[in-house]
């Protein structure tokens, strides 16, 4: 067994495992911790934990020590630089001619090094980009390619539901969405409606995924025949979510007709078998 604390960098963002040390740390605790990227300034999100070491992505970093007031100046301050270095990033990316569309900057707490994220429609060759950027803040320079999903996220905005997105809100992480989904679902195919601003599917599709799969599975589906108290009928609609179908009789021209679910019985789709061949002729032979 492992002792972590989870440590989260952004309001949003996804928590990441800490080594603890000898320190007792609480939730809402502010600390500052070692990263591949740098000293780091961070939330801690669940205290002191055991887990088991198969869990843990090695190597572990460690929590250096609770934050200071010093510390807070010092990301405040950094947070109003990073405003400064993506304008002269654009400027710089306008000097190079790059196709590429900056989104965010990240001053590492001691200032060791910025993360630049943009986002790019395909490989983008900014080596001459890090040198420029290098020799003006005179510290390491990274840049990072995201996807339009992260950009969203970063930004933040206002979904077509009228609430904050997901991702910026509560998502830690994006879950896979597919068109199934939407199908599933009988939702419109238009994808002007079933995409988020960022272009990609909506997230929310995949909230209800599973009692759609449920309640598809109990439902009929349209064009199938069920029995009903009034004798055998087609379904011309079915509703999944109320259990409502509309059918109508296919042994006499009646109107269609609603009843629930429960008070008809599914029969079996008969499977189309493989044509049969006529048997080869096979003459006697003639003596």
């Amino acid at each position: 067994m492992t002792e972590i604390v989870l440590v989260k960098f952004n309001e949003n963002g996804r928590s990441f495992s800490f080594a603890p040390g000898r320190l007792r740390l609480s939730v809402d605790d502010e600390v500052i911790v070692e990263t591949q990227n740098g000293l780091a300034f961070g939330t801690v999100v669940s205290g002191n934990q055991a887990v088991d070491d198969e869990s843990i992505v090695r190597p572990l970093k460690p929590v250096l020590r609770l934050a200071n007031e010093e510390d807070r100046r010092r990301l405040a301050e950094n947070r109003r630089k990073e405003a400064d270095a993506i304008k002269v990033c654009e400027q710089k990316v306008a000097e190079h001619g790059l196709d590429m569309k900056l989104v965010r900057a990240e001053i590492m707490l001691d200032g060791s090094k910025i993360l630049f994220y943009f986002t790019a429609d395909g490989r983008v060759d900014f080596r001459e980009l890090v040198k420029d950027l290098g020799a003006h803040f005179h510290t390491r320079i990274e840049l990072r390619q995201i996807g339009v999903r992260d950009e969203a996220k970063m930004l933040g905005g206002i979904g077509i539901c009228g609430q904050p997105y997901c991702c910026k809100r509560f998502l830690s992480d994006f879950q896979p969405v597919s068109i199934k989904m939407a199908k599933e679902q009988g939702l419109s195919l238009n994808p002007t409606k079933i995409s988020g601003s960022c272009g990609r599917l909506m997230c929310c599709l995949n909230y209800e995924q599973n009692a759609y799969e449920y309640l598809n599975s109990l439902t009929p589906r349209a064009g199938s025949t069920v029995k009903t108290s009034s004798g055998l009928a087609t379904v011309m609609d079915a509703n999944p979510l109320t259990g409502m179908l509309t059918v109508r009789l296919t042994e006499t021209d009646s109107l269609p007709f609603k009843v629930h679910r429960d008070d008809v019985t599914a029969l079996p789709r008969k499977k189309k078998g493989p044509a049969k061949e006529n048997p080869p002729e096979n003459p006697k032979a003639e003596k």
